[in-house]
């Protein structure tokens, strides 16, 4: 999954192409993933295939990228591609390199892999499928502690309270709408997984008593809340209005105009709905419902 989802926008250029920046960025990204690959997670040495095929299922994924995908397989991401090859009946192979600029033209449009497992629907950079689930962004903080109970960004007693939020991702245009970001806490949103985990710092953070709550794409809040040294409370954002973007359908991502891929991938999505169901609700993925309402933990799954 693109790990902290921003609203999707209209691209004037070319699905394929991207600017000169972005060029340099992606060359960045390429060449530091190159020097950083170790072996794929069910073969040998990482190796750069030929031809598209469909006796192997190819996931691009990020290395280090918890609780999304990692190189032990120990993602909710990871789990969902086991369910996906277990359903088409053929093994799964990796293609590593750590999410970033570039990722996409550098994986998926190369042809290095034929599918990612987490895409929000509505970035046309892919083509989609249907989506497998349905996220918000929420609001953390301490179980039983003053800000339990708050289910709004507007709420009065946010007012002069420290909160977490992630550099660039939606939540810090509504903190800016509501004069909230003055006494906020940003942390970088682009970093080196292997190295840096701003959620986790921010959900530390909060548990030390160094921010009043934090503001965190719900899979990843949802996931080291649990975590936590303290009990926490995750509230998903769902009361908020349509702009900025809080709540996000997440797909798979493949190439354009692979119409029988796409329908091969939507019938594992329908058949196994609801062992996907059960995996991002063991990871404390915060669903929501058809309606946008939150989907109990331990009801059985969401309704697409």
């Amino acid at each position: 999954m693109m790990t902290n989802p921003k609203p999707p926008r209209t691209m004037k250029r070319p699905a394929w192409e991207v600017d000169r920046r972005a060029k340099v960025a992606a060359l960045a990204a390429a060449t530091f993933a190159c020097a950083a690959l170790l072996p794929c997670h069910d073969a040998g040495a990482q190796q750069v295939p030929d031809l598209v095929t469909r006796n192997v299922l190819r996931v691009c994924a990020d290395p280090a990228n918890t609780p999304f995908s990692n190189r032990k397989g120990e993602g909710f991401e990871n789990r969902v591609a086991e369910i996906v090859a277990q359903e088409l009946k053929i093994p799964l192979r990796y293609y590593w390199m750590p999410q970033g600029p570039g990722f996409v033209h550098n994986t998926l449009a190369a042809g290095l892999c034929d599918l990612i497992v987490g895409y929000a629907s509505g970035a046309d950079i892919v083509e989609h499928t249907n989506a497998y689930y349905t996220s918000t962004y929420v609001l953390v903080v301490k179980s039983g502690g003053p800000l339990d109970g708050v289910e709004r960004l507007d709420d009065s007693r946010l007012k002069g309270r420290k909160l977490g939020v992630i550099a660039a991702t939606p939540p810090v245009d509504r903190l800016l709408a509501l004069g909230l970001v003055t006494d906020a806490k940003t942390y970088m949103l682009l970093v080196d997984r292997r190295f840096s985990s701003p959620a986790e710092e921010s959900i530390a953070d909060l548990a030390a008593g160094q921010i009043d709550g934090a503001l965190l794409w719900g899979p990843i809040a949802g996931y080291f809340a649990k975590k936590a040294p303290v009990p926490l409370k995750v509230i998903p954002l769902t009361q908020e209005p349509e702009r900025p973007q809080m709540t996000f359908r997440v797909t798979f991502g493949i190439r354009p105009n692979e119409r029988e891929w796409k329908h091969a991938l939507n019938d594992v999505i329908r058949k196994r709905q609801a062992d996907i169901d059960r995996v991002l609700q063991a990871y404390g993925v915060p669903l929501l419902d058809g309606n946008g309402k939150p989907v109990p933990a331990g009801s059985g799954g969401q309704v697409q």
